[in-house]
């Protein structure tokens, strides 16, 4: 089992910046690719952003190119999420993900090839 805990949602204003973090801890893998999903009221969940486990490979939604950033910490259990020029309709619940088989960085971007998940973490953004 991996457990994962996500942190740093919140109330930003329209073109504000978070930085939400992923925090792994429970069974040690050799390695995993780390994602970021959002779901809004009334939608299903959808792909944000994934790194690979060596931090090599990243990958985006269109919809975040250019505006949100992920990386991984030193130790690389942590991940992060830098969202910048936040727009209302990136309102979700975020929620942090593992892919064993690291098809997320390989343009997998279905939410059924996910491991684990966390428990989401909320980012509204007003208007």
């Amino acid at each position: 089992q991996v457990q994962l805990a996500e942190s740093g949602g919140g109330l930003v204003q329209n073109g504000g910046s978070l930085r939400l973090s992923c925090e792994a801890s429970g069974r040690a893998f050799n390695t995993y690719t780390t994602g970021w999903f959002r779901q809004a009221p009334g939608a299903e969940r959808e792909f944000v952003a994934a790194i690979s486990w060596t931090g090599g490979i990243t990958e985006y939604a269109d919809s975040v190119k250019g505006r949100f950033t992920i990386s991984r910490g030193d130790g690389k259990k942590t991940v992060y999420l830098q969202m910048n020029m936040l727009k209302p309709e990136d309102t979700a619940v975020y929620y942090c993900a593992a892919d064993l088989s690291n098809g997320l960085v390989h343009g997998k971007h279905g939410s059924g090839g996910v491991d684990y998940w966390g428990k989401g973490t909320l980012v509204t953004v007003s208007s």
